[in-house]
């Protein structure tokens, strides 16, 4: 039976993972990994997952199963800076802890479409892995233009996908930072995607996977924060592999908004089954450490502090690339001063990427996506003046 499996295509990042370490230039430049990166190139375990992984050690008593369900009270430790301290819509979340924000995905668009949904529209470009999962669980992908060629967010067309969609449809949208273009919506434009959510029938999964990297931790989740409140039922995955740097741990959260309270018991019963069927229960490692950590007020704000630090690190590269415009023509680098995160989308073609691998010892996906992380105040100035020498040839 094995012999009818047709190979399939490598996953372009690690092969470009694999050319990168191969590569012996001392200054070559790794843009094209997904991970938080200091000044000095390295992607640390945060201070405060040091102190709760140490406490972890000295207060877990047992490894026994948690249940489908997870570290409960991770779930709810995470729950006031998703939703808000104090929330009225507490009352009609439930939630579970899911493996990283993959599964939190998967088990989204899983419990939706055993729910009735057939199509999920999409803003393109995404996340490679959102249309992987959509397509392995088997509902159709409904693509819109997420991006403006200026660098801002096409508003009209997440607004035409809402509003032309059915009851059997959802919408899937990024909660902020998005991946791979860094380009977010304003507050108003949330405002107005939440009034035509608020206006139609359509389900909206909202993904937040990199929450305090953008313009804050109450700024990052507004939009999602506006949508919420506007529409009766939602699917919110949670990723916590940035903004708590655990990404081999691979710890998530999923969360079910319900109409009214009493239809959350049916519908985290159905959460549970599709979890027990795919991975039975989340790993407690990193969940743990996280809820020790958001339970102890000073861990807290050393988490907090080494957000500021990682934040105003990608604004600083952002503000650099931004300010070098001029110097290197038709690719807007402008427009990153207003984008969001580790991401950004430079309009190379595939001869001008492969340039920059072959001649400069720069990595980057074949899409032009770039992980503003991977530049510092070392290597900067040679990126720039590269993209000028592609740009211009």
């Amino acid at each position: 039976m094995l012999d009818k499996l047709d190979a399939q295509a490598p996953d372009a990042l690690l092969a470009l993972i694999k050319m990168h370490a191969a590569d012996p230039r001392e200054d070559k430049i790794d843009l094209g990994v997904g991970v938080y990166r200091t000044n000095e190139g390295a992607t640390p375990v945060f201070r405060a997952i040091k102190q709760a992984e140490r406490k972890l050690l000295e207060v877990q008593d047992s490894k026994s199963y948690l249940g489908p369900e997870g570290d409960s009270g991770f779930v709810e430790a995470l729950m006031p800076y998703i939703f808000g301290k104090g929330s009225p819509l507490t009352n009609r979340i439930e939630g579970m802890q899911t493996p990283g924000g993959t599964g939190a995905v998967r088990l989204a668009v899983s419990l939706a479409a055993r729910a009735g949904v057939k199509r999920i529209h999409l803003g393109m470009p995404s996340w490679p892995n959102h249309a992987q999962i959509l397509e392995d669980v088997g509902v159709e992908i409904v693509p819109f233009d997420h991006a403006n060629a200026d660098g801002t967010a096409n508003l009209d067309a997440v607004l035409g996908a809402i509003r032309g969609a059915g009851y059997a449809d959802a919408v899937l949208l990024h909660g902020c930072c998005h991946n791979p273009t860094g380009i977010d919506y304003t507050a108003e434009q949330w405002t107005t995607i939440a009034e035509a959510f608020a206006d139609s029938d359509v389900l909206p999964i909202l993904d937040i996977a990199y929450q305090g990297l953008g313009q804050g931790m109450d700024e990052d989740v507004a939009g999602v924060r506006t949508v919420l409140a506007h529409v009766p039922e939602s699917l919110v995955a949670y990723s916590c592999d940035k903004n708590f740097g655990l990404y081999r741990d691979r710890v998530g959260a999923f969360y079910m908004l319900a109409r009214e309270e009493g239809q959350l018991s049916a519908i985290a019963s159905n959460a549970n089954a599709l979890a027990r069927a795919n991975w039975s229960m989340p790993p407690d490692h990193g969940g743990a450490a996280v809820r020790l950590l958001l339970e102890d007020a000073g861990m807290t704000a050393t988490w907090l502090e080494e957000l500021d630090e990682m934040r105003a690190r990608m604004r600083r590269v952002r503000d650099r690339l931004a300010a070098a415009d001029s110097e290197v023509p038709g690719l807007n680098l402008a427009a990153l001063a207003g984008q969001n995160g580790l991401f950004a989308m430079l309009p190379l073609g595939k001869a001008q990427i492969a340039k920059l691998r072959e001649d400069h010892g720069i990595y980057m996906a074949g899409s032009g996506r770039i992980n503003v992380a991977g530049l510092h105040a070392g290597n900067t100035e040679k990126f720039i003046a590269a993209l000028g020498e592609v740009a211009k040839g």
